[in-house]
C-alpha cells in the first residue's frame, strides 16, 4: 500500500536548516587567503580560485594575463607568480600591472616557502608605492598581514612586531573627531553631484547585515595572525574588540567571534557567553551561542543553560535548545526538561525543548514525556509530546500512544493523532484491528482506516475488506474501499471487483 510520511525526516530537516545556514556563515569567516574581486569596469566573471576574466583585449599584457590566470586557476602557483611578475616587468603601463601584482603575491603566498613569502611581500609593497589606486589594494592589506604573519611563525622578528602591533590596533575603537577651535565657515553651494561610481563586485556593503571584503577585514587577518603566533596574546585583544558596542564594529565582532573559538583557554566561554548575552547584534548573538555548542564540556552546558533560562531573545534560545540537544550527557538533558516543564515560557520554544528530547531516544525519554504530558494545558504542546513519544520505537511509548487514542476524555483531534502516531510507530496489526470495533466515533474509526491503509501486510487488507463488507455506515464503507483501491493486493481487487457486481 501507499505509505504516507512519518513526519520526521521533514521535521529534522526543516529544524536543521537554521542551523546549517548558522554554519555556513560561520565558515565564511575562515581567514584563509582571500579571492578577490575583478577591478572595477572588469567585464565578466570572476573564478572562483583565481584572477578575473581577461578584460582589455587590445592590452598589450592580455595574453600573458590569460595565461596567468589559466595558471592560477589550476593552481600552477609557481608558473602563475612568475607570469604575474611578467607583466609588471615588462608591460608597467598595462591597465593589468596593479592588480598583476597583487596576484603574484597571491600566488606566492599559497607556496608558502620562505623566499616566496619574502618576494610576496615585496611585490605588494611594489603595488602599494607605484599604484596607489589599485582596484586590489583593500585585498592586499589583508593579504600583506597574512605574509607577514607567516613570515613572523617562520622567525622573522620585524613581521611578529608588525602583526602585534597591528593586532593591537585593530582591537581599539575608532577614537572620536576632535572638535574645530573654531565654527567653520560654511561652504559655498555645492556643484550637483558626479554620476556614482559603481561599486567593486562582490564588495558593495548596503548595510551590516552584508560584510563584504573592507577595512575590517584588515583588522581580522591581524587578530588572526596575532592569535596563530600567541593566544595569550590575542584573546585580551579579540575580548576587547567584543566589548565594543559601537555600530561599525559589528562585522568585525562578527568575525572576532569565530576566532575566540578557535582558542583553548579557559577564558573562551566567558568570553562567549557574554557575548552570547550582551551583544547587540542578533548575528554576533547567534553565532556565540553556536560556538558555545561546539565547546562541550560541563561549563559549555552551564552556559547555554543559563541562556535558555535568561535570555529575552526568543531566537536566541531556540539555538541554545538546539545547542543543549546536540550536547548528550545527563547534564544537557536534565537542562532541556527543566525547561520542557516550565509553564511561564513561550509556548514554541517549550515545544522545541520537547521535540529534542523525543530526539534523544530510550526509555527514560518516553518516561519523561508521558509523564508531563497530563500536566500540559495546550493542545499544541500535547501534539509534540505524541510525536516525540512515537519517535522512540519503545513498546511501552507505543501502549501509551494506543490508550491516548482510547481516551474518550481526550479531544478527538489529539485521540486521532495519537492512533496516527501509534501505527507509524509500529504497533501490531492485531491491536489496530481488534481497535476498531471499540471505537464508538465516527471520526476515530475514519482515522484508524486511514492508519490501516498505511500499513502493509494481509492482516490489514483483511480488516479493511471486512470493513468495506460489513460496516453498516456507507461513509466509512466508502473510506475503506477507497483505500483498498491503492492496494496492490489482488484480493482487494477482487472484492471490489465484486461490490461492483453487486455481490
Amino acid at each position: 500500500m501507499h505509505r504516507a510520511p512519518a513526519g520526521l525526516g521533514f521535521v529534522v530537516a526543516s529544524l536543521g536548516l537554521g542551523v546549517m545556514a548558522q554554519a555556513q556563515s560561520v565558515a565564511r569567516l575562515d581567514l584563509r587567503p582571500a579571492q578577490p574581486t575583478a577591478p572595477a569596469g572588469a567585464t565578466p566573471g570572476q573564478h572562483r580560485n583565481g584572477a578575473a576574466a581577461a578584460w582589455l583585449a587590445d592590452d598589450p599584457a592580455d595574453s600573458v594575463y590569460r595565461a596567468a590566470r589559466a595558471a592560477l586557476s589550476r593552481g600552477r602557483y609557481h608558473e602563475a607568480a612568475e607570469l604575474f611578475g611578467q607583466i609588471e616587468d615588462r608591460y608597467p603601463r598595462s591597465r593589468y600591472a596593479p592588480d598583476a601584482l597583487y596576484w603574484q603575491a597571491f600566488a606566492l603566498y599559497r607556496i608558502g616557502g620562505a623566499d616566496e613569502l619574502e618576494t610576496a611581500r615585496d611585490a605588494l609593497r611594489r603595488q602599494a608605492s607605484r599604484y596607489a589606486t589599485a582596484s586590489t589594494r583593500g585585498d592586499a592589506r589583508a593579504l600583506g598581514t597574512r605574509i607577514n604573519a607567516a613570515l613572523a611563525r617562520r622567525g622573522d622578528a620585524d613581521a611578529a612586531e608588525l602583526v602585534t602591533a597591528m593586532g593591537a590596533a585593530a582591537a581599539e575603537p575608532p577614537r572620536a573627531p576632535q572638535a574645530p577651535a573654531a565654527a567653520p565657515r560654511p561652504p559655498h553651494p555645492p556643484h550637483a553631484p558626479p554620476a556614482p561610481r559603481p561599486p567593486r563586485v562582490g564588495t558593495a556593503r548596503a548595510d551590516h547585515d552584508d560584510c563584504g571584503e573592507d577595512e575590517d577585514d584588515v583588522k581580522a587577518a591581524a587578530l588572526s595572525a596575532v592569535l596563530q603566533m600567541d593566544s595569550d596574546r590575542a584573546l585580551p585583544l579579540l575580548r576587547k574588540v567584543l566589548a565594543r558596542r559601537d555600530a561599525g564594529s559589528i562585522c568585525l565582532r562578527r568575525k572576532a567571534v569565530f576566532l575566540v573559538s578557535q582558542t583553548q583557554s579557559p577564558e573562551t566561554e566567558n568570553i562567549l557567553l557574554d557575548a552570547a548575552r550582551n551583544d547587540s547584534d542578533s548575528e554576533v548573538r547567534q553565532q556565540a551561542v553556536f560556538w558555545l555548542s561546539q565547546a562541550g564540556g560541563e561549563h559549555a552546558v552551564a552556559a547555554l543553560d543559563s541562556i535558555v533560562r535568561t535570555s529575552k531573545d526568543p531566537e536566541l534560545q531556540d539555538k541554545a535548545i538546539f545547542a543543549l540537544s546536540q550536547q548528550g550527557g545527563t547534564r544537557a538533558l536534565q537542562a532541556l526538561r527543566a525547561y520542557a516543564e516550565r509553564g511561564d515560557i513561550d509556548p514554541d520554544a517549550r515545544a522545541k525543548a520537547i521535540f529534542w528530547i523525543g530526539q534523544q531516544g530510550g526509555a527514560d525519554a518516553g518516561t519523561f514525556l508521558r509523564g508531563i504530558y497530563s500536566t500540559l494545558t495546550s493542545d499544541d504542546l500535547k501534539e509534540r509530546v505524541l510525536f516525540s513519544v512515537a519517535q522512540s520505537g519503545d513498546k511501552a511509548n507505543t501502549r501509551w500512544l494506543l490508550d491516548v487514542a482510547k481516551d474518550s476524555r481526550e479531544p478527538t483531534d489529539l485521540r486521532g493523532k495519537a492512533l496516527f502516531w501509534a501505527g507509524q510507530s509500529g504497533v501490531s496489526l492485531a491491536d489496530l484491528a481488534g481497535l476498531y470495533s471499540t471505537l464508538g466515533d465516527r471520526a476515530m474509526k475514519e482515522q484508524l482506516i486511514f492508519v490501516l491503509s498505511q500499513r502493509n501486510g494481509p492482516a490489514a487488507v483483511d480488516r479493511l475488506m471486512e470493513v468495506a463488507r460489513t460496516e453498516k455506515d456507507p461513509e466509512l464503507r466508502k473510506k475503506a474501499i477507497f483505500w483498498l483501491g491503492q492496494s496492490s493486493d489482488p484480493r482487494a481487487a477482487a472484492l471490489l471487483t465484486q461490490i461492483l457486481d453487486g455481490k
